[in-house]
């Protein structure tokens, strides 16, 4: 394997000179630089990454910490992280904490050891004493789709409650009045947030929200497929199953299912966070779509301005509400184009006509998850 001193050697210049080019120093003229790019193409020399970082105090390496890998949200959110950060020159070393706050530490632990050069977290609770003492020490972090109130981070995230008051008011508009919530755990700022989102455009409607139609979930299948049975095991089931999450969904979905009922025909169901396999269940999910994609690249941006002395910036972008079948609609409204802004809460005694919202057309011949 060539060594530094053998491109040096190839290139006619010192060790140092080939040092700055690769550090992209300004001070190497043009022809220097030239003879040693050309050097290390021919030798097919690699730096060494680790030798060099403690020469620099940087190892051009950041560290994800996401909530859970199964969940496909943060499957693509880490894939986005990923390619925002090697674009900008980074490598991504990611850690699954699977909702687990235990394990969501261990990660840190281990990546603030390896000297990384920035942290990307998405807390499993609000008060790791270990992620309060990594900010309070100046590590640069972002948290990313949840947060820690009352730290000093910032935070790239959705503003889920606008699309959750859309979908509130388009189930009010066809027809639907017990609405239920499977919850996310209540010590996230999402699963908290959501919750408060779905009360406070259930009260603009006049309906609403019984202890009995609130489910404690965990973000996870299993606990969706419980609280659903719960549900359905009530003198008066809820008319809509609203899921805080995807995989809370999917186990809703199952336990529907497993009591031979239908989605809509016999309860609706309407879930948080979108994903692609929405489109393939029968019928296909109506949900709250976040911009997964921009979330992981904004995040991955304000991690890297934090870390080369630029000030950060909290970034918020809109989450929206995807309408498709699993509520009850038709497919001629399915097929509609809508405008995006809902209509006002109904005065007394008056009920709204079907919410505008974005549309998605159903895919014929579609598979069963």
């Amino acid at each position: 394997m060539a060594s530094i001193k053998d491109v040096a050697a190839e290139a006619g210049v010192s060790v140092a000179t080939v040092s700055r080019v690769l550090n992209d120093h300004p001070s190497v003229s043009s022809d220097a630089r030239t003879r040693v790019l050309r050097a290390v193409a021919a030798l097919g020399y690699r730096p060494n990454a680790v030798a060099r970082s403690l020469r620099t105090d940087q190892t051009r390496t950041l560290g994800l910490v996401i909530s859970d890998v199964l969940n496909p949200y943060f499957t693509e959110l880490a894939r986005s992280v990923e390619e925002e950060a090697r674009a900008l020159g980074y490598s991504v070393i990611i850690g699954n904490a699977d909702e687990r706050p235990d394990l969501q530490d261990h990660h840190v632990r281990t990546l603030l050891d390896r000297r990384i050069d920035g942290l990307l977290v998405s807390p499993t609770d609000g008060g790791s004493p270990l992620m309060l003492d990594a900010a309070r020490a100046g590590t640069p972090m972002v948290f990313v789709d949840r947060w820690i109130p009352g730290v000093d981070v910032p935070v790239v995230r959705a503003d889920g409650q606008s699309a959750v008051r859309d979908l509130v008011a388009h189930l009010y508009g066809l027809g639907h009045r017990r609405l239920a919530i499977i919850a996310g755990p209540a010590a996230t700022t999402t699963g908290s947030e959501r919750v408060q989102a779905f009360r406070t455009a259930l009260a603009a409607y006049g309906l609403p929200l019984p202890d009995a139609y609130t489910g404690q979930g965990d973000f996870q299948a299993e606990s969706g497929r419980r609280v659903t049975e719960g549900f359905l095991d009530l003198p008066e089931p809820p008319e809509v199953v609203f899921a805080a999450d995807n995989l809370m969904a999917l186990g809703a979905l199952d336990a529907i299912r497993a009591r031979g009922l239908r989605v809509p025909d016999d309860i609706a169901l309407a879930a948080f966070d979108d994903i692609p396999w929405f489109v393939h269940t029968d019928p296909p999910v109506t949900a709250v779509a976040q911009p997964t994609g921009e979330l992981g690249r904004a995040a991955v941006r304000a991690l890297v301005d934090r870390i080369e002395g630029r000030p950060p910036q909290s970034v918020t972008l809109p989450a929206r509400l995807v309408v498709r079948r699993s509520c009850g609609e038709t497919p001629e409204a399915a097929r509609t184009p809508r405008s995006p802004h809902p209509p006002a809460p109904p005065e007394p005694q008056a009920a709204p006509g079907p919410v505008p919202a974005v549309t998605e057309v159903p895919a014929t011949n579609r598979s069963k998850p």
